[in-house]
């Protein structure tokens, strides 16, 4: 319905014995109103006219419920027509600036929301962080062994853990990264995972080889001899398979957002 009211012919602003008023009793009249109002703007005020009737005609527009079936386009057209009826320029411009400043606080409103929440992701992942720092990786060597009747050679990943959690752990999950002193870019970093059999309560400590897939990427690296293999613990389940803790809930992403948002709605 709204491309029918975006015409463009500029020419002089007349004011006449009245202001000029758009004609909503049908389509047509309406069409025919907004043009010969148009006809009259000059070329910056005609782009505001035909801003703000767009935005009317948007604003009116309930795009779910079309789509569901509940409203036709001929019903929204029906109400644009009706509020549209009988207003100046000046009075379009009034109700689409209200349509403005109503969708602004409406943005604001929720972008306070998203900011609370976030704010609460980042204090809830820092207390994760340190509980991941608990159960600790005390060692830990990557090489690759070579198989009698294959010609690829298998990676072996050794760790040893200790649980210095509060709580039973059923599955470990860690960060592997192999990378030479002295060298910017790591051979490799890549997460992997781990189901301890009977789990692991709280002050118990083990010692794993895990052997990943051989055609993965832990299979194709062939990092030198002077190459260190670091272990980082991202995340635990506990007894029940639930998520304990887990590092990488806040991300540089995160705190993107909130900085934006914080920015542009507290900033002030």
């Amino acid at each position: 319905m709204w491309k029918l009211l975006a015409v463009a012919v500029p020419a002089l602003f007349i004011a006449g014995c009245g202001e000029p008023k758009l004609d909503g009793t049908s389509e047509a009249a309406l069409k025919k109103s907004v043009q010969e109002i148009s006809q009259k703007l000059p070329a910056d005020k005609k782009s505001q006219f035909e801003s703000d009737l767009k935005l009317i005609a948007l604003s009116g527009m309930d795009v779910p419920a079309i789509m569901r079936g509940e409203k036709k386009t001929s019903d929204l057209t029906v109400g644009l027509l009706s509020s549209l009826n009988g207003k100046t320029v000046d009075e379009v411009n009034s109700a689409a600036a209200a349509i403005r400043i109503a969708r602004e606080a409406k943005e604001k409103e929720q972008a306070i929301i998203e900011i609370e929440e976030l704010k609460k992701k980042k204090v809830e992942s820092e207390l994760s962080k340190n509980e991941l720092q608990k159960f600790t990786v005390s060692k830990s060597r990557f090489y690759l062994q070579e198989e009698q009747y294959s010609s690829r050679p298998k990676p072996i990943i050794e760790v040893t853990v200790k649980n210095g959690t509060a709580a039973a752990v059923s599955r470990a999950y860690f960060k592997g990264t192999i990378a030479s002193p002295g060298r910017a870019v790591p051979w490799l970093v890549e997460d992997f995972n781990y189901e301890i059999s009977g789990g692991l309560e709280p002050g118990e400590e083990q010692s794993w080889a895990l052997a990943p897939n051989m055609f993965s990427d832990w299979g194709k690296v062939s990092p030198p001899a002077d190459a260190v293999f670091t272990v980082e613990v991202v995340g635990l389940d506990g007894a029940d398979k639930k998520s304990m803790f887990g590092s990488g809930l806040f991300t540089e992403e995160d705190q993107k957002r909130l900085d934006l948002l914080t920015t542009k709605y507290q900033g002030k």
